[in-house]
């Protein structure tokens, strides 16, 4: 077996400038806030066992993975677990072997996604544990697909042949956010990707995605998500995004079904804990300082 030399485990976090190792005790901070921008690498040269997969799998929400591979000599030991390993850890990206990971590289593929908004964000949801129907979740599928030229719930409604009404309750009655805070939070998904994707202006993005100006888009992001146009652009990846909102629901009352990870609402009256919790990279260094002392 060969002599590990790093950990396994590092975080790719804002300016990028590099990686941050993870002890393979050290524990993740619990609020999404920590995680703004940051992704989880997993350098599997370093470690491959099923107690890191584990490990992997059971990150908290909003924090994307970047698997890189062991050396092909080494895949076959693996291979039948692969399956496994996609389906538990719901990586962002799976890279060949490289004994030097380039962090520019890493924070490109961070900045790309999701290519299919609508899979990737019904394959986020199941991997947080929110559970529904099939026919809810080919709805809210729908509604991501509708949301890259619909506006209007109305006009969603129609689409998927149901009254507002009867789509609002639909939704209700499962514990979930309203269909058109549904199809908001679509939308800026998009304005997320345009954003970091490219130099667009703000208003660019906003008039493409049919928002009146960017000063609709900037006031509706920060009353759904908390944030602003310009964070977006700094924090890259879109699924501290996402979370960001769904906590946001869970905080309102709107998500009644408990994600995992997400502390019981009994335990938490504000049901809003650390809501000025640290990124992850000053977060960690400051836990390892007090260590030290």
């Amino acid at each position: 077996m060969p002599e590990h030399t790093s950990p396994p485990f590092a975080l790719l976090a804002p300016p990028y400038a590099g990686l941050l190792a993870l002890d393979d005790d050290e524990d993740f901070p619990e609020h999404p806030r920590a995680f703004r921008g940051a992704a989880l690498v997993w350098n599997m040269e370093e470690g491959e066992t099923l107690r890191h997969m584990d490990r992997a799998a059971s990150r908290p929400g909003g924090l994307p993975l970047l698997i890189l591979l062991p050396p092909s000599s080494r895949i076959p030991r693996f291979r039948s677990r692969m399956m496994a390993l996609v389906e538990e850890t719901r990586p962002h990206a799976i890279l060949p072997h490289h004994p030097a990971p380039d962090a520019d590289e890493l924070r490109f593929l961070l900045s790309h996604g999701p290519v299919s908004l609508a899979g990737d964000a019904l394959d986020y949801l199941r991997w947080r544990g929110l559970r529904m129907d099939q026919q809810t979740r080919r709805i809210v599928g729908r509604i991501a697909v509708l949301s890259e030229e619909l506006t209007t719930l109305g006009a969603v409604a129609r689409s998927v042949y149901l009254s507002r009404r009867a789509l609002g309750r639909r939704f209700h009655d499962r514990g979930l956010p309203a269909p058109s805070h549904w199809l908001q939070i679509f939308r800026q998904l998009r304005a997320v990707r345009m954003l970091q994707e490219s130099s667009r202006s703000l208003g660019d993005v906003a008039r493409s995605l049919n928002y009146p100006d960017e000063f609709t888009l900037s006031n509706q992001m920060e009353r759904m998500v908390g944030v602003r146009p310009s964070l977006v652009r700094e924090r890259l990846g879109w699924e501290w995004f996402f979370e960001s909102w769904l906590r946001r629901e869970w905080t309102s009352g709107s998500l009644e079904l408990h994600l995992r990870g997400f502390p019981p609402a009994s335990a938490v009256p504000d049901r809003d804990p650390d809501p000025h919790a640290a990124d992850a990279d000053t977060t960690i260094r400051a836990k390892r300082s007090g260590e030290a002392a």
